[in-house]
């Protein structure tokens, strides 16, 4: 069983995203899975030697787009616009939802509305080829870890308040050990993959620390800043 599979009951919000198929992500995602079956997370986000670093972040954004996707399909009828009127991590934070595009001034959603927005969103994302390349040797935007940082962002967000809010529901379906464990992973990925590149150095993370404070006890007790 994959270390993110969730059982006869899972929910899956929308279908499975694949890696870019005529690039790298096949090689790559074989290798995910082989250091992940030996358990060893920080081994699992680090760069393999030689590969591109856009390639690894490419693969890596859609296997956490389909990790956080069944994780929030398991709350999916616990987590209504009645029990979460709008989108929050604690009572100190409160995210509002903007693209950009179709909507410029954020605006204040339920939970699952956001989400629904951040998902479409991040799909439209991974299916534009122009950002994410399907064809081997296609180059990426020079924007491209910009798009990452934000699906990266707006994904801690969901985990933000799965944590805060439906925690105990979590424990309540004995998922709480998967639930860490991703995102442990996840943690690991945005905030010390990049550090750990094999001779090679990257001076950013992922998510900006100031973005991670709702859950900063948590990530403490999983990396030292």
């Amino acid at each position: 069983m994959s270390l993110f599979g969730l059982g006869r009951n899972q929910r899956t919000f929308r279908p499975k995203k694949s890696a870019p198929s005529g690039s790298k992500g096949a090689q790559l995602r074989q290798h995910i899975d082989a250091t992940l079956g030996s358990g060893n997370l920080r081994e699992a986000v680090r760069l393999p030697p030689g590969e591109d670093i856009n390639e690894w972040l490419a693969v890596n954004t859609v296997d956490f787009f389909n990790q956080v996707n069944l994780l929030y399909g398991t709350l999916t009828e616990f987590c209504t616009p009645e029990i979460c009127p709008t989108m929050t991590a604690g009572p100190k934070y409160e995210y509002r939802w903007a693209d950009g595009v179709q909507i410029k001034k954020p605006i204040e959603v339920s939970a699952p509305k956001y989400v629904e927005f951040l998902m479409d969103w991040i799909e439209s994302q991974l299916d534009d080829e122009s950002i994410f390349p399907q064809r081997l040797g296609a180059p990426f935007p020079a924007n491209f870890r910009d798009v990452v940082k934000t699906i990266f962002k707006r994904l801690f967000r969901v985990y933000a308040h799965i944590y805060h809010t439906h925690f105990q529901k979590i424990v309540s379906l004995k998922e709480e050990a998967h639930l860490n464990t991703c995102f442990k992973h996840f943690i690991l990925f945005t905030c010390v993959s990049l550090l750990q590149t094999h001779q090679q150095s990257f001076e950013f993370s992922l998510i900006d620390k100031k973005e991670l404070a709702p859950l900063h006890e948590l990530i403490d007790s999983i990396v030292t800043y």
